[in-house]
C-alpha cells in the first residue's frame, strides 16, 4: 500500500509539474507577442505620430527581453518540471521590462502603463497566493516610482478631443491589447488548470481504489487461511464416500462424487491462488511460460470446469514469445469469462491476438448485454446487474490487474446483440528478457 501511494504521490506532482510547463510555455508565446508589440509601437510612435523617445535606449531594453525568452525557451521547451518561484521569476523579468519602457517613454503619461493590470491579473491565476501579493505590491511600487521620477511624454493635453486625442487612442489600443490577450491567455491556462483538476480527482479515486484492493486482499487471504481446514475435511470424506461399498455399486453417486471433486479441488486451487497473490509479490510467483501455451492451457482448463455449452476460442498470436504469466493475470481473464458465462450460458468467445507489442484478448458472449448504466460504471466496484452483495467486484479486480500492468479493459455492446469485453496488456509488462 505505501509503494502505491508513493507512486500516486509521485504522479499528482508530475501532474502539477505539466500545468506549469504548459503555463511558461504560455508566458514564453506572450513575451513574444509583447515584442513585436513594442516593436510595432515605438515605430508608430516615432514615424507616425513624431513622438521623440530614447531609442537606443528602448531597443537595449528590448534586447535584453529577447535575449531572456531566447533562454527561456532554450530551457522550457523540453518536458520540465517547473515550480511556482520559476513562473514568479519570469512574470518579475517582465514587469521588470515593461517597467523600464514605460521610464524612457513618459511613465505613468504614457496611456500603456496600464499593461501593468495584465501582469497582476496573470499572476493571480498562475502563482500562489503570496507571490501574487508580492507581484501587486511591486507594480504598484513601479508605478509610484514612474510617477516621481520619469520624465513626461511630450503629448499634447487634449483629452477634450475625445477620440481624436493622441492619448485617449493609445488608451484604446492599451485596453484592446488587455482584453485580447487576457481572453485568449487566460482561457487557454483555465483548459490547463481544468485538465489538472481532472487529471488531480482521477487520481485521487484510483488511490481510493487501490486502498479498497489491499482491504479485499487482506479479507480474501485470511477467509482463504479459514477455508484451507474445511475444504480438506470435505476432500478426505469424498475419498473415504468413493471407496465405500454402497457407493461403488451405485454408478450415478460415483459420478456425482467425481464432480464434488473436481469442484472442490478448484475450490482449493482458487484458495492456494488467493494465498500466493497475497503473499508473494508479482514476479516470485510468475510461471515461465510461452503467450501461446498459456492461453491455450488456461483456456483448456477453464473449459473443463465450467459448465460451457459451446466455447469458441480463436488463437491469432502467430509469433509466440516467453513471457511470465502469474496468478493474478489467470484469474482476471478467468473472471471476464466467468462472467461473459453467467450471461450467456450456451455460448462464450474468446480471441487472442498480438498487435503492435500489446496482447489483445476479446471475451463475447450472446446474453442480454450491459444496461447504459453499467457501461458509464463499468469496473467500478459494486456497480452490477447480478442483483447480489458484492456484485461488479470481478471486474472492478479485473480493471485494477489490467491497469496496474498498464493495460486496459473496456467494454461494448454489440450490434447483433450480446456484449464484449476487451483486455489490452502491453507485451513489455510480462515479457521475459534474455531468453
Amino acid at each position: 500500500m505505501s509503494t502505491t501511494t508513493e507512486v500516486l504521490k509521485n504522479t499528482a506532482a508530475d501532474v502539477e509539474y505539466v500545468a506549469g510547463h504548459k503555463n511558461m510555455l504560455q508566458l514564453i508565446e506572450l513575451r513574444w507577442i509583447a515584442v513585436i508589440g513594442q516593436i510595432t509601437t515605438i515605430a508608430g510612435a516615432i514615424l507616425v505620430f513624431d513622438v521623440r523617445l530614447p531609442l537606443v535606449q528602448m531597443l537595449e531594453v528590448l534586447a535584453c527581453l529577447i535575449a531572456f525568452n531566447v533562454a527561456s525557451h532554450l530551457r522550457w521547451h523540453e518536458h520540465r518540471p517547473v515550480t511556482n518561484n520559476e513562473l514568479f521569476l519570469a512574470l518579475l523579468v517582465d514587469v521588470a521590462s515593461l517597467t523600464m519602457q514605460l521610464y524612457l517613454s513618459g511613465g505613468t503619461t504614457n496611456p500603456f502603463a496600464f499593461l501593468y493590470l495584465l501582469q497582476v491579473i496573470l499572476s493571480a491565476v498562475l502563482l500562489e497566493a503570496w507571490s501574487t501579493w508580492t507581484i501587486v505590491g511591486i507594480t504598484l511600487a513601479c508605478l509610484a516610482g514612474l510617477s516621481a521620477f520619469a520624465k513626461p511624454l511630450p503629448l499634447p493635453f487634449d483629452h477634450a478631443r475625445g477620440i481624436s486625442s493622441l492619448y485617449v487612442q493609445g488608451m484604446l489600443i492599451c485596453f484592446v491589447l488587455n482584453a485580447a490577450l487576457l481572453v485568449v491567455f487566460i482561457s487557454r491556462i483555465t483548459n490547463t488548470l481544468r485538465g489538472k483538476a481532472a487529471q488531480l480527482a482521477d487520481l485521487r479515486q484510483r488511490a481510493a481504489e487501490e486502498e479498497h484492493i489491499v482491504r479485499m486482499g487482506l479479507l480474501a487471504s485470511g477467509a482463504a487461511h479459514e477455508l484451507g481446514t474445511p475444504l480438506a475435511t470435505l476432500s478426505v470424506i469424498l475419498g473415504d464416500w468413493k471407496r465405500m461399498r454402497e457407493f461403488k455399486e451405485n454408478p450415478d453417486l460415483i459420478e456425482e462424487i467425481a464432480e464434488m471433486q473436481a469442484q472442490l479441488k478448484r475450490c482449493k486451487s482458487i484458495v492456494s491462488g488467493i494465498l500466493l497473490s497475497a503473499g508473494e509479490a508479482r514476479g516470485e510467483s510468475a510461471v515461465r511460460t510461452t503467450i501461446r501455451s498459456f492461453m491455450d492451457e488456461l483456456v483448456d482448463e477453464w473449459r473443463q470446469s465450467r459448465p460451457v455449452r459451446e466455447f469458441a476460442y480463436v488463437n491469432r498470436i502467430e509469433k509466440d514469445r516467453p513471457v511470465a504469466f502469474d496468478s493474478a493475470l489467470k484469474q482476471m481473464i478467468d473472471n471476464v469469462l466467468d462472467n461473459a458465462l453467467e450471461a450467456s450460458p450456451d455460448w462464450v468467445g474468446l480471441e487472442a491476438s498480438v498487435e503492435d507489442g500489446t496482447l489483445l484478448l476479446s471475451v463475447t458472449d450472446r446474453g442480454p448485454g450491459f444496461a447504459p448504466g453499467m457501461l458509464s460504471q463499468f469496473g467500478k466496484p459494486y456497480h452490477s446487474t447480478k442483483g447480489r452483495p458484492g456484485g461488479g467486484l470481478g471486474l472492478f479486480l479485473v480493471v485494477n490487474v489490467a491497469r496496474t500492468l498498464g493495460g486496459t479493459v473496456s467494454a461494448r455492446n454489440l450490434p447483433q446483440g450480446g456484449a464484449e469485453v476487451r483486455l489490452t496488456l502491453p507485451l513489455t509488462s510480462i515479457a521475459l528478457e534474455n531468453e
